[in-house]
């Protein structure tokens, strides 16, 4: 598998938004999506006095990157977590506080294209989706086992599928009758089941239901809900964190975070507002940053891209 052909989406934007923080000697920055490397690669050529910690839960993302990163020796330190398990991964490493987290919430490129673990719709393979295959449920074993009434939700929470109720029906009809294995099945299934009018619009009718599965059986956004905050809660004063994310859900939970952070907790009404309830964020992003075109026509997965920023600006109050 050729590493080349991935392009880390938004590259020289997330370094530039990093770099106030990181151009410091002993600087320590958090890839908390490694994927194949593009950008913890990008991070420690630029950045060559900061050391790299980089989390992904996938063995063999981590088997690979570690090829590519081996280079940089001692200055990365790559873990095996998901990376709402971050404080822990850095109180073992003995870093309370980080100046720099970048987060790249899209599926890695290479569990798209390695056809085995079913996350592409465009080619038939085992619905797996699981970005660790050593732990958790299928999305085969979602498809077959959870209830209607379940399914309906999570396709419509996570796919923002508004044909859930029709598609679902369609495939508890079919799972009584032969449980499904493979994506094809799953695909037809569903192009079948859409009124011609959702089919003319917006890809691949079964975009919408694969993301939903996947988020599902990664436990995503719970997984992200828990990541962000954590993310924040390390940064040092003056750290700061980039995030990339792919779809309105996940975009939306980052936001949350960041707003949250960057307004004031006082009551209204104060005169002067005391040092415990200033904000804890500065947002770096006036809403989120969009890929350029002629970055899209580069790299097609950057097209959903949103990316959003936030440098810490004070600690907690005690």
């Amino acid at each position: 598998m050729s590493q080349s052909r991935h392009v880390p989406v938004m590259l020289q934007r997330c370094l530039d938004m990093l770099a106030p923080s990181l151009e410091r000697p002993g600087a320590v920055v958090v890839d908390c999506t490694l994927g194949l490397g593009g950008h913890s690669e990008a991070l420690l050529t630029r950045f060559p006095e900061a050391r790299l910690v980089a989390l992904d839960r996938d063995k063999e993302a981590l088997r690979l990157s570690g090829e590519r990163l081996a280079p940089f020796g001692d200055r990365a330190t790559l873990v095996h977590a998901v990376y709402d398990e971050l404080p822990e991964v850095l109180d073992r490493l003995g870093l309370p506080r980080v100046q720099g987290v970048l987060f790249d919430l899209g599926v890695s490129s290479m569990q798209l294209d390695e056809a085995d673990r079913g996350f592409a719709y465009a080619q038939d393979a085992p619905l797996d989706m699981r970005m660790d295959q050593t732990t958790g449920i299928s999305a085969a074993e979602v498809l077959n086992t959870y209830p209607p009434g379940e399914l309906v939700r999570i396709l419509r929470a996570y796919g923002e599928e508004k044909q859930a109720k029709r598609i679902v029906s369609a495939v508890v009809r079919e799972r009584d009758r032969d449980p499904f294995t493979n994506s094809a099945r799953l695909v037809e299934l569903i192009r079948d089941s859409l009124p011609q009018a959702a089919k003319r619009t917006g890809g691949n009718p079964a975009k919408r239901t694969f993301q939903a599965l996947r988020i599902e059986v990664n436990g995503e956004l719970t997984v992200l809900e828990r990541a962000i905050p954590a993310a924040v809660g390390a940064l040092a004063v003056g750290g700061r964190i980039a995030v990339l994310s792919y779809h309105s859900l996940e975009d939306r939970l980052v936001k949350q975070v960041f707003a949250a952070g960057a307004a004031t907790t006082a009551p209204p009404g104060l005169p002067v507002v005391p040092e415990r309830y200033q904000p804890r964020l500065k947002l770096l992003t006036r809403g989120a940053e969009l890929p350029t075109e002629e970055e899209v026509a580069e790299n097609r997965r950057a097209a959903p891209a949103r990316l959003r920023g936030a440098q810490r600006i004070r600690e907690d109050a005690e």
